[in-house]
């Protein structure tokens, strides 16, 4: 056992040498330079090959200003707020010091200053990086400028040198920025509000910070916590003695900001560019990055955006608003057409187009992300992958009886698709709703389709066969597929209880639908959308994009869903998305009362999704609601084969232009011929022969429903009942006067009236992806 001596001495000794340590640390560190923290810097935007896309983040956005210039009002407020002994402490918290060096040590959640001098400290330093050493320089360097500095000169610079949103650091430029106004004029109220910024802009500006977090920092949230934290600052100062109560009794309304404005550098597209990168690149960096850190400027970031591809997006919309948008014209049907786009690399997961509206300083909402519109029977593809991965239940077996007793189901699969179709639960149950209704299922145009193959339904759009289908093999089964895919399990995702989930009552954004197809487009394997590849902080890589894809279901699944979409834009409701001699794959889709039309599609080399609706971008109306769009563009109705498809083709028209034709791969057979929807397998009878006859179609059958088709003869020979012979309803191109869609569209691009066609392709009355819904709601087509 050592002797107390040497315990004593060892402890003396160790206690030495840490004064020596603090010593030499106390000794080297510096004063905050004001100055140099108060010059802002740029970040710089890349293209995707390297080339500046615009360098912004730097401009003005701080200016310093003297202590007589910022007013009692100000100083008061952050210290009520803040740290109520500012005046009088040490300006150290040794408490929330040692508990901010534990979190660190122990990998928790990292903690800013306590006190408004360590605050100062914090803030007037240009790395922001959380590390233990950088803690210790900061301890003491507070305990320096506590000694060498005057309370009036610490709050003079930590109120020059804060960041208070917008852009604006500094309480001048936040003057400037939210009232209007220089810093000397502000009244008690404003600064008050002013105050609440510094507890996060992102989460207090009452304009909102989706591009931070789309969930959290909306506009809605924002203006409630800043007026709820704005009485509470106000509040505290009369309990402090800094302000009178016949005062703050004067301060009864909220002092509104000024709406946030849009940097000029930002119009066109960049703005939606710059937000889409800044927010993903700050929701996926494991620097510790925050919006103030990168507001400080000094950051290169590399987008996935391909510059002509983003033109020629540009150029696909401008080009439907210049020929068909005329607001003035029909101001009760054009006016608030919104359009959006994205466009995915299937290969990589790289975003590498949008299409966020007509002006990012005009238009603030980006079209590209979620905006509410539903998406319709683009959402089908993902019935029949979940329909071949899971299966069509056993009636049978109870509900909870898993995987088990389930039969695969192929595209060649029979469902009526008859107009208000009783659907059924999985067992044969009539599905009545909460109120004890029953659901009778739509179709585009009431029409009436007899019993059809899955392949054919999707060509056509008809909803009852997949709205029943969904049922049969569960609705909780589409959604997991759905998300397996690439879409996200949140509010845009619509409830998966009620049969109206399969047609699309969901609103993905656009991106998330291009990424979504893309796992379709690559065999099955899918790859988180990306928009930034690569940030560098004043030449250093901070971050670089690591792709890590991941198999969501079976090639052979994924295989079947491409050739099944590669009909619909041969012979069913896509044929205005053709592109001669290149594959390709889509969907279309419309929802009820014409609120929101859709093209999502996709070549193997890009998946594109292309969205349009009507819907007012004014942020001050609480109440926006989705508009209907019969008549919009001199159009009966819109719907996804129109002017969706039209932006879809010329897009990819020119994205591909010198890129190689490529081919999908072949799908190979999967799943069982099931019946569905009240369709009914035939049975033998003695009369009939072992071949039936090649004349005879799906819906000839005698078997079946006498519900005449509206679409012409097969032009392939089939027997009815040919395992491996495809039915085509939807004819050739051949037809004229539109016969070549079987649905009405001109195979061109620009859209057209639908016209009864004489060729092969039917008599004109397929859905093109436009209809009403189940007779309860939900999109249709």
């Amino acid at each position: 056992m050592p002797s107390w001596k040497l315990v004593s001495g060892l402890c003396i000794g160790f206690l030495g040498l840490l004064m020596g340590i603090g010593g030499i640390a106390y000794a080297t560190v510096g004063l905050p330079d004001v100055q140099k923290a108060a010059k802002a810097q740029n970040n710089v935007y890349l293209w995707d090959d390297g080339s500046q896309m615009v360098a912004t983040g730097g401009e003005v956005n701080r200016q310093l200003i003297t202590y007589a210039q910022i007013p009692d009002a100000m100083r008061n407020a952050v210290i009520s707020a803040e740290n109520k002994t500012f005046e009088h402490d040490k300006g150290i918290d040794p408490m929330g010091i040692a508990r901010a060096l534990f979190n660190m040590a122990t990998g928790g959640e990292t903690q800013g200053g306590s006190t408004i001098t360590q605050q100062y400290v914090k803030n007037s330093r240009l790395s922001q990086e959380q590390t233990l050493s950088r803690k210790f320089q900061e301890l003491f360097i507070t305990l320096k400028v506590t000694n060498k500095m005057k309370k009036n000169d610490i709050i003079t610079d930590y109120l020059n040198v804060s960041y208070y949103g917008r852009g604006a650091s500094g309480i001048q430029a936040a003057a400037r920025t939210y009232y209007g106004k220089d810093a000397v004029d502000l009244d008690p109220s404003e600064c008050a509000f002013l105050a609440t910024l510094l507890k996060g802009a992102s989460y207090y500006d009452p304009a909102g910070a989706p591009d931070v977090d789309p969930e959290q920092a909306t506009a809605k949230l924002n203006a409630e916590r800043a007026e709820k934290r704005w009485k509470w600052i106000l509040d505290e100062e009369v309990k402090d003695g800094r302000l009178t109560k016949a005062e703050r009794d004067k301060y009864t309304k909220f002092p509104d900001p000024l709406p946030l404005k849009k940097n000029a550098q930002l119009g066109g597209q960049t703005g939606y560019l710059v937000d889409l990168a800044k927010k993903y690149f700050l929701a996926n960096n494991t620097e510790g990055v925050t919006a103030e850190m990168l507001a400080q400027g000094g950051y290169q970031i590399k987008t996935t955006f391909n510059e002509k591809k983003v033109q020629e997006l540009n150029d696909a919309v401008q080009k439907v608003y210049d020929s068909k948008i005329k607001p003035k014209q029909r101001p009760k049907t054009d006016t608030h057409v919104q359009f959006g786009g994205g466009s995915v690399d299937p290969k990589t997961g790289a975003i590498v187009a949008i299409y966020g509206g007509q002006d990012a300083t005009k238009h603030f909402t980006n079209n590209a992300d979620p905006t509410g519109a539903q998406v319709g029977s683009t959402f089908k593809p993902f019935v029949l992958a979940a329909a071949m991965e899971y299966g069509k239940r056993n009636p049978e077996l109870p509900e909870d009886q898993g995987l088990s007793g389930r039969t695969k189901v192929s595209p060649l699969s029979i469902y009526n698709a008859d107009d208000k179709l009783k659907i059924k639960k999985y067992n044969g149950e009539i599905w009545t709703d909460e109120n004890g209704k029953e659901w009778l299922q739509a179709n585009d145009g009431n029409e009436s389709r007899g019993n059809i193959t899955l392949r054919e339904a999707m060509q056509w759009s008809a909803n009852s066969p997949y709205v029943q289908l969904g049922m049969d093999v569960g609705t909780d089964k589409v959604k997991d597929i759905a998300i397996a895919a690439g879409l996200k399990d949140d509010n845009n995702m619509a409830d998966s209880h009620v049969p109206s989930f399969s047609i699309g009552t969901s609103s993905p954004s656009a991106i998330r639908m291009a990424g979504a197809y893309a796992t379709f487009a690559d065999s099955g394997m899918r790859r988180e959308p990306y928009s930034v590849s690569q940030v560098k902080h004043e030449g250093k890589l901070i971050y670089r994009h690591k792709e890590a894809p991941k198999r969501a279901f079976d090639a052979a699944i994924a295989d079947n869903v491409t050739d099944v979409l590669k009909n619909v834009v041969e012979k069913g409701t896509g044929t205005p998305a053709q592109l001669p001699g290149r594959d390709v794959a889509g969907k279309t889709g419309t929802t009820d009362d014409n609120k929101s039309a859709w093209f999502v599609g996709y070549t193997p080399q890009l998946s594109t999704a292309i969205s349009m609706y009507r819907l007012d971008d004014d942020a001050t109306n609480k109440n926006r609601k989705f508009e209907k769009m019969y008549g919009t563009g001199g159009e009966q109705t819109i719907h996804g084969a129109s002017f969706p498809a039209q932006i879809w083709h010329d897009y990819m028209a020119g994205a591909l232009k010198g890129k190689p034709a490529l081919t999908f791969p072949e799908p190979g057979p999967i799943g069982d011929k099931v019946y569905g929807g009240g369709a009914q397998s035939p049975k033998p009878t003695p009369s009939a022969t072992t071949t039936p006859s090649p004349s005879m179609s799906v819906t000839e059958s005698p078997s079946m429903p006498t519900t005449p088709s509206p679409t012409g003869p097969p032009t392939e020979t089939c027997g009815t009942w040919d395992w491996d012979c495809q039915h085509n309803n939807g004819g050739t191109n051949t037809g004229a006067n539109g016969g070549a869609t079987g649905g009405g569209s001109s195979p061109s691009t620009t859209p057209q009236p639908p016209t009864g066609g004489n060729g092969n392709g039917g008599n004109g009355n397929g859905n093109g992806g436009n209809g009403s819904g189940a007779i309860f709601g939900g999109p249709a087509g």
